[in-house]
């Protein structure tokens, strides 16, 4: 089955929060109090529950306020990283491409929180497990949109197939860039790619995401090499070990017998 995703275009979103609010009440996720930091931004970031938001980017440019409106979520990568190094299976991919977890499974170590490059699993400390959005995978099963894609008013978000967003989202780039020279597509190649794509009218930083994600080294390292050789570099620390007993041991025995010699004659 081909993957289906979510194209944000950035271009037509107003900052309403329609989206968040449809997030929450399809969740059924507790409301959380906020306090007012400057920034008509609410939530200051995803939380544990909040699996979206609308950062408000806020820029002075040519004597006037800009805001640089951008909905953020799970990006659901076409090769997860926080799949990769949960220890318990709790994470898997559905046939349409959603990263899910199994909430069963979840025993809140937060390996995923530490591997994800955009920074978006958060560990609610209430039920020691940590969550995030699901792309609605109980309503795609049911072949519904995700329910901020139901909410949105101005139809910035769309959902479908991933390749046919891609060309959407291309489309709508070129017919930027006489406008917009920085415009481009986040979310085609970023970490491998991502089944949230996103249309944008100037560089990705300017919207709060990373320009240049990437998986933790250390991640990389974790999965590709000690977990798979985990139970030989035991091994060999253990006969290392041994082995340096030994070495010990029979040094010692050498060196008392030869100042015994000398002390003999």
């Amino acid at each position: 089955m081909a993957y289906l995703g979510l194209l944000i275009d950035t271009t037509k979103c107003i900052g309403c929060r329609g989206c968040q609010v449809a997030c929450k009440q399809w969740n059924q996720l507790p409301a959380e109090p906020t306090t007012f930091k400057g920034t008509y931004q609410n939530h200051p970031d995803l939380t544990a529950n909040n699996f979206t938001i609308v950062a408000y980017n806020e820029y002075e440019e040519n004597g006037q306020l800009k805001w640089y409106f951008a909905k953020r979520q799970c990006m659901h990568c076409l090769d997860p990283a926080c799949m990769k190094v949960c220890p318990r299976k709790a994470i898997s991919r559905t046939e349409t491409g959603a990263v899910v977890r199994d909430m069963t499974r979840c025993v809140g170590c937060q390996y995923c929180t530490y591997a994800c490059p955009f920074h978006v699993p958060k560990y609610n400390a209430a039920i020691d497990k940590v969550t995030k959005c699901s792309l609605c995978a109980n309503r795609v099963a049911e072949g519904l949109a995700p329910a901020c894609v139901k909410a949105c008013v101005t139809g910035a978000l769309q959902f479908g197939k991933r390749e046919e967003l891609l060309a959407l989202a291309k489309e709508r780039v070129n017919s930027l860039l006489p406008s917009c020279p920085q415009a481009n597509v986040y979310g085609e190649t970023e970490v491998g790619g991502t089944n949230v794509l996103y249309v944008l009218a100037d560089r990705p930083s300017k919207y709060g995401l990373p320009e240049d994600p990437k998986v933790s080294p250390v991640t990389i390292a974790w999965n590709d090499y000690i977990k798979p050789y985990g139970p030989w570099l035991i091994a060999l620390t253990a006969a290392g070990s041994v082995l340096s007993f030994f070495t010990t041991r029979l040094m010692g025995a050498g060196k008392a017998a030869h100042e015994e010699e000398k002390l003999h004659g």
